[in-house]
């Protein structure tokens, strides 16, 4: 039987789950069209790789350290002003979604980086041997070769977006977290609160048995 709570709120639920599903949506988008190339980047400015460039491989390579070392709540606060010109406003889901995107972009670069390593070094041997340029290199064999555990990394990269969207009442960003906070907490109505405990758990569990099927699936079709 659903609480009294749960039904009394009901609008306010499926505003927050849509506020969610808005920013890891973006910051999804984020780490794909700007992660994935980045971690590209990463292994192919590496020693020993085609475009071994230290300089560049450093300063990448540190760059994304710090955005992954840095406290994800502080970093909201830093980058408010930073928002704002993105966005115009540091207020809503879409402000929300600026840092979550940096974070994802950070974080999904470093996934695609080490899954591009666990590739046999004779894909590259065979791909360079047959004069594949860099582009046929990374699409046609690279990708192809890491494609389960680029989806896995994704799959990973998701669940922590999700972790750290419900931090993002700090800029009114909204979601099931802030919902949690706010409604359940604040107001002491426990109901509330666990109930979106599961509708979390529902999601993670959700999300990580689609990103394990498709990988498996994937890995099969190699």
């Amino acid at each position: 039987m659903i609480p009294e709570s749960v039904i009394k709120y009901q609008d306010e639920i499926w505003q927050a789950i849509g506020d969610t599903f808005v920013m890891v949506g973006i910051s999804i988008a984020a780490a794909i069209l700007i992660g994935l190339p980045l971690g590209t980047l990463l292994y192919l400015f590496r020693r020993g790789q085609r475009y071994e460039n230290k300089p560049l491989f450093t300063i990448l390579g540190s760059l994304v350290n710090i955005i992954r070392s840095f406290p994800f709540l502080l970093l909201v606060v830093f980058m408010i002003p930073f928002t704002r010109i993105v966005v115009g406003t540091s207020i809503g889901t879409l402000a929300a979604s600026v840092p979550l995107s940096v974070i994802a972009i950070a974080l999904y670069a470093r996934l695609v980086e080490q899954a591009l390593l666990d590739v046999p070094k004779g894909v590259v041997e065979a791909a360079t041997s047959m004069g594949a340029s860099t582009l046929q290199l990374v699409v046609k064999f690279l990708y192809v070769e890491a494609r389960s555990s680029l989806i896995l990394g994704l799959t990973t990269a998701t669940i922590s977006f999700i972790s750290y969207s419900t931090v993002m009442g700090i800029v009114g960003g909204g979601g099931v977290g802030d919902f949690a906070i706010r409604y359940g907490y604040q107001r002491y109505e426990t109901d509330i609160m666990l109930f979106t405990i599961i509708i979390m758990i529902i999601l993670v569990q959700t999300i990580q048995y689609a990103g394990s099927r498709l990988s498996r699936w994937l890995d099969r079709r190699s």
